[in-house]
C-alpha cells in the first residue's frame, strides 16, 4: 500500500487514489492492485487534495461523511468533487452510510458518481464493482 504521506514526487502509471478517513471497512489495497491499480492511500481530504495537485488518478475511492454542521455543504466529499470534475475520465467510487443516503442523493444530482456503495463495504462488493470499471474501461463506454 502506498501512503503518499511517505513518497515524494509519486506519479504512478495507474493510479487509485484512496481516501480513508473514518474507515471500517477492509483494507482493499491487494484488489486494487489485481485490478491493475497503483493504489495511493491518504488518511484526510485535506491529504487527498494535496495530492491531486500532483496525479491525475484514473479512480479515487472516497467516504461520505455527512456533516450536518457544514454551512454550505454536506461534507468535505464537495471539495473533491469539485477538483474531480476538471478531469472527466476519473471515476468515482463512494462508501456511504444508509441513513444518509437521502444527503448523497443531494450530491447524484449534481454529480455522477461511477459507483455508490453502502456500508458494510466487502471485498466482493469492491471486486464487483471494480470488474465494472474494467469491463466500461475496456469498451470505451462511458460510466
Amino acid at each position: 500500500m502506498n501512503n503518499l504521506s511517505h513518497q515524494a514526487n509519486v506519479n504512478p502509471t495507474n493510479p487509485l487514489l484512496a481516501i480513508v478517513e473514518l474507515g471500517g471497512y477492509p483494507d482493499f489495497s491487494r484488489l486494487y492492485k489485481r485490478h491493475g491499480y497503483q493504489p495511493i492511500i491518504v488518511f484526510s481530504m485535506r491529504k487527498a487534495l494535496a495530492a491531486l495537485k500532483t496525479i491525475t488518478p484514473r479512480v479515487i475511492v472516497a467516504e461520505f461523511n455527512y456533516q450536518s454542521d457544514f454551512r454550505d455543504r454536506t461534507s468535505s466529499l464537495e471539495s473533491l468533487i469539485a477538483v474531480a470534475q476538471q478531469h472527466p475520465q476519473i471515476r468515482l467510487i463512494v462508501f456511504f452510510e444508509k441513513q444518509h443516503e437521502h444527503q448523497l442523493q443531494q450530491l447524484r444530482a449534481r454529480y455522477k458518481f461511477f459507483a455508490t456503495l453502502a456500508y458494510p463495504v466487502n471485498e466482493a462488493m469492491m471486486q464487483q464493482t471494480l470488474a465494472r470499471l474494467a469491463t466500461c474501461q475496456n469498451t470505451s463506454k462511458p460510466a
